[in-house]
């Protein structure tokens, strides 16, 4: 497996983008996207949606892993979003470019007219990306006031909002943080937030930084009311109750105005630098990954013995069962020492009584239900299937329930030693739906993420819903899940992808799930990684 070198943040802005609104301008927003083999490509990351603007300047970095011995192809697709939904397919698409992450990491910035389609230029529009190295894992935390700020609406008030800058070696102003709008304040408190202290200032506390107060306006044509200069080191001095105080300074009405004294105060409350610990942190600290399997064997699935079945091994000895465990259990079982795995059937009647079970071991052996190694999974699953009868309904709960006994025992530990993924492999026709739910909420408290692999070509509706990337997956008594832990693929989209595809689009979640778990509960790695000074 290649070492990745290193990490770069891509900031992106675009000029002069076509105009697909018709009453308004463009809500434009940039998805990121690289090569995954085959004509296919998966999407690595996205930026904000920045309100009616043809020149947007994004605040979110884009994240990508550089590997200087591979040619990463990326595309850059920028499109017009004009509802929630997270799937582009209903948007405007006003352009992009495609190129490799050398090309961009070796030029200072990178410019390029945008593309409707190869060769048809998107009018007059173009993207600059600009490349930055990840050295430093700090994260800074702010929290920013206003008092007396100037009145910039006829009706109201105004609407404040912040933007932040740093400033780039070559003297230009590049863009870290945009706050909310606060709506018809003179003196608002914004939301604390957190901006990685490389963004920040690249890691160099002497660093000019600017912050620019302006008036929101729904049109895009905000209204400034006025900047300051700063650093990291002045701005640090704010803590408990002493305040940092600025001047905010509209630098025209400065010129024009004998007696201006300032369009108000802005006042850091907070300003705390943190180490932000990543997934290598944990893992190379020392915690163990331990990976389950969950095999759908529902009658759903079809009779083993017919090539219709999803279970039929082919004659050159798999099926998409086989493959979704070769192909994620060989990326996860690197992370795991002993290379024991409990892997589980459900929705079987099995000998000697014939009972259907939700929760019986592959091997037979319930109080040693451990296979040895991903072929021990793959070897017990070949023996088990000619040894029972494929039944129903389909419960996911008890599969579920039984890792989150282990979870919540590690748990109790208070450490970031142990983490469990489930690995469920199913048709999707599932029965407990609502036990279900019930279950992931209660297990997104604990230290697990669930992937779930569709084989087949049934409808995965109920599977896209446990997802939840369609928003906040609850219970059927509306509780909320503390996070994210599902991740839904469904096989078919990677029939004719290389096997490695299935893999990092099924494990793309863990790492980000399981680092947002210790965070969550402050725990650090078990080894802490030395910091290199700076």
């Amino acid at each position: 497996m290649a070492a990745c070198v290193s990490r770069v943040e891509l900031s992106v802005s675009c000029r002069s983008l076509l105009d697909r609104d018709l009453v308004s301008r463009s809500d434009p927003l940039c998805v990121l996207l690289q090569d995954a083999g085959g004509g296919r490509w998966a999407e690595l990351d996205r930026t904000e949606k920045v309100k009616n603007c043809q020149d947007p300047e994004f605040c979110k970095k884009l994240v990508v892993d550089y590997y200087f011995e591979k040619v990463q192809k990326l595309k850059f697709s920028i499109y017009d979003i004009d509802n929630k939904s997270f799937d582009l397919n209903d948007d405007d698409y006003l352009g992009g470019i495609e190129c490799t992450l050398g090309q961009v990491v070796s030029s200072s910035v990178f410019t390029q007219p945008l593309e409707l389609k190869q060769g048809k230029p998107a009018g007059k529009g173009t993207i600059t990306i600009s490349a930055e190295e990840i050295k430093d894992t700090r994260v800074v935390h702010l929290e920013i006031e206003a008092q007396n700020l100037d009145k910039k609406d006829i009706f109201g008030k105004s609407d404040p909002f912040l933007e932040i800058y740093k400033q780039s070696d070559a003297g230009a102003w590049q863009l870290v943080y945009r706050s909310e709008v606060i709506k018809n304040n003179l003196n608002p408190c914004w939301r604390k937030f957190s901006v990685p202290l490389q963004t920040f200032c690249g890691g160099d506390f002497n660093k000019p930084i600017k912050v620019q107060c302006a008036d929101h306006d729904s049109d895009g044509s905000h209204d400034l009311i006025g900047t300051l200069e700063t650093t990291l080191v002045q701005m640090q001095t704010a803590g408990t109750g002493s305040l940092v105080e600025y001047e905010c300074i509209h630098p025209e009405k400065k010129r024009k105005k004998n007696n201006y004294k300032n369009s108000g105060i802005i006042r850091i409350k907070s300003c705390k630098i943190e180490t932000e610990y990543s997934f290598l942190d944990y893992v190379m600290g020392g915690c163990q990954i331990n990976f389950t399997v969950g095999v759908d064997f529902t009658a759903s699935n079809g009779d083993p013995k017919s090539p219709d079945s999803l279970h039929y091994i082919s004659p050159d000895g798999i099926n998409e069962y086989l493959i979704a465990i070769w192909s994620v259990g060989s990326v996860v079982q690197d992370y795991d020492t002993d290379k024991l795995f409990p892997a589980f059937g459900f929705g079987a009647q099995v000998p000697p009584s014939w009972q259907v079970s939700h929760e019986f071991a592959l091997n037979f052996n319930p109080s040693n239900p451990y296979c040895q190694g991903i072929q021990g999974i793959v070897d017990a699953y070949r023996q088990i299937l000619p040894q029972i009868r494929l039944y129903g309904p389909t419960n996911f709960s008890p599969i579920i329930n039984h890792v989150a006994r282990f979870a919540a025992h590690s748990l109790q530990q208070g450490t970031a030693a142990q983490y469990f993924i489930l690995l469920i492999i199913t048709d999707g026709e599932i029965t407990d739906l609502d036990q279900t739910r019930q279950t992931i909420v209660n297990a997104s408290k604990l230290p697990m993420s669930i992937i779930i692999v569709g084989v087949g070509e049934a409808d995965f509706k109920a599977m896209e819903f446990l997802d939840g990337d369609s928003g906040v997956l609850k219970s059927v008594t509306g509780e909320p899940a503390a996070r994210d832990i599902v991740q839904f693929v469904p096989f078919r989209q990677f029939k004719n992808a290389p096997r490695e595809a299935l893999s990092q689009m099924v494990l793309a979640e863990v790492p980000k799930q399981l680092v947002s778990y210790y965070k969550w509960q402050g725990w650090p790695p078990l080894k802490l990684p030395e910091i290199k000074a700076t």
